[in-house]
């Protein structure tokens, strides 16, 4: 009896069968009213009452209002399904300035070694935290002219997402360490893909960030691995000022101050390279 009732639940009848394989071939597993008004020709009320009830029978999960994705039948009497997390943080974003940021393009450089469970995108608007189907999505708020370095990236068979590139990164990593585990993990993470990093890229984009923080901090990271980017070192050196900042923004404001980079080391080097080789 069970088992009857359970392959009932995810039956289709033909306006749903219909909407179902429309929406595979356009390649939007993830869907508004809107497409469901447009696809099944129906008006709007007509419509939300549709999506209702493939919702309550499974077909599909409500992500925010509005928003819905189909749930793949090989799921099973499963109803609660997120898809691609990259993906539902591009829905939730709303625009086309939005990017996938710190940790989250951490991880998609393969710059992390820990699973991530917060989902983090930059948008020049502010945006409320959300949790979905039990994934926080967090969003970092960026000046408008600092949106750049982005790439698109395939986070699924037929949907892609903006990510900041390998530089881009690093840098926000740089500025905002707190979304990507702290400094040491951002050291970790340049140290994983140093050798595919560009470093007259990297400075480019630090220059034209202009955050004093992130070209003090870069300096000193370029000079702790090496790099030999002697150019681009004196370039960084160009742009300081005679304030220090800290290394780690987490840490407690403590420890010797060095003065060829104006930062004031509140971790010290050797504790990084340990971290960073382990």
């Amino acid at each position: 009896m069970q088992m009857n009732e359970n392959k009932r639940f995810k039956t289709l009848g033909p306006q749903a069968a219909r909407l179902v394989t429309e929406l595979h071939e356009r390649g939007k597993t993830l869907f508004s009213n809107a497409d469901v008004e447009a696809i099944a020709e129906l008006g709007s009320k007509s419509a939300r009452n549709f999506v209702a009830s493939l919702v309550h029978r499974g077909v599909a999960a409500r992500l925010k209002p509005g928003l819905f994705i189909l749930v793949p039948f090989e799921l099973g009497r499963e109803r609660e399904y997120l898809g691609n997390p990259l993906v539902v943080a591009r829905e939730l974003a709303g625009d086309d300035d939005y990017y996938v940021s710190h940790a989250s393009a951490m991880d998609v450089h393969q710059m992390l070694t820990q699973p991530q469970l917060v989902v983090y995108a930059t948008t020049p608007r502010a945006i409320r935290p959300r949790t979905v189907l039990g994934t926080e999505f967090r969003f970092v708020r960026s000046k408008p002219d600092h949106v750049f370095g982005v790439a698109e990236h395939w986070a699924t068979k037929t949907e892609k997402v903006r990510v900041s590139d390998l530089e881009r990164t690093v840098l926000d990593g740089l500025k905002q360490s707190e979304y990507c585990g702290g400094f040491s993990e951002v050291a970790k993470g340049f140290w994983m893909r140093r050798d595919d990093i560009d470093a007259g890229r990297l400075v480019d984009y630090a220059l034209r960030l202009d955050v004093g923080a992130v070209l003090r901090r870069l300096g000193f990271l370029l000079e702790l691995f090496n790099v030999d980017a002697p150019h681009e070192l004196d370039r960084l050196r160009q742009r300081l000022t005679t304030s220090y900042a800290v290394l780690d923004p987490m840490l407690p404001v403590e420890g010797k101050f060095l003065a060829r980079w104006r930062l004031r080391l509140n971790v010290e080097p050797a504790e990084i390279e340990a971290v960073v080789r382990t």
